[in-house]
């Protein structure tokens, strides 16, 4: 499977939203295989983590966000989900890489807190989009170190600074953040 070639259906080389696309992703992979080597015990599938850290937010493109050069319809937490229905769409075998778009959102979300906080616009799918797999975990994890945003690009954040934003979103949140962070700490 050709990674590259998948990106660049979506994301066109030269362009600044490419470029934020591939610097963010790349961050993320590299930052994700440091964390498998750590856990290197719990036999995370390390080719698979490449891969699908590259793709992790393939959907983006699909928000409107402005600021990283996002023009679509959706609101940006949509991003997960509409990755996944991407991916999906290929008719590759790529339904593990499209779980870990819909699953990286935040630490996860639950369908609870979709019920709860209103999230059931634009056909927002109510189930829980939570990290399952060690690998989904991983990519997840270390997605929260890394900003989209052009002033912070390739910065890696503090723990505590990830800690912070995970908490604001909510207790289940940081609590996960702080469960992986035991996990997959040196």
């Amino acid at each position: 499977m050709n990674i590259d070639n998948i990106i660049k259906n979506y994301y066109h080389p030269g362009t600044p939203l490419y470029d934020i696309f591939m610097g963010h992703a790349s961050c993320v992979t590299q930052k994700s295989l440091e964390i498998a080597h750590r856990v290197i015990h719990l036999n995370p599938d390390t080719a698979f983590i490449e891969e699908a850290a590259m793709l992790h937010d393939i959907g983006i493109f699909m928000t409107h966000s402005p600021a990283i050069h996002c023009m679509g319809d959706y609101p940006y937490i949509c991003h997960g989900f509409l990755g996944r229905e991407l991916l999906d769409a290929l008719g590759r075998d790529l339904s593990r890489h499209a779980l870990v778009c819909e699953r990286h959102t935040g630490t996860g979300i639950t369908a609870d807190s979709i019920k709860n906080n209103a999230l059931l616009f634009k056909n927002f799918p109510c189930r829980d989009m939570v990290p399952v797999t060690l690998e989904e975990e991983i990519i997840c994890f270390a997605d929260k170190f890394y900003s989209k945003k052009q002033e912070e690009a390739g910065i890696e954040k503090s723990v505590d600074k990830v800690a912070g934003e995970m908490f604001k979103l909510g207790k289940s949140y940081g609590e996960r953040f702080l469960e992986w962070m035991n996990k997959f700490s040196e």
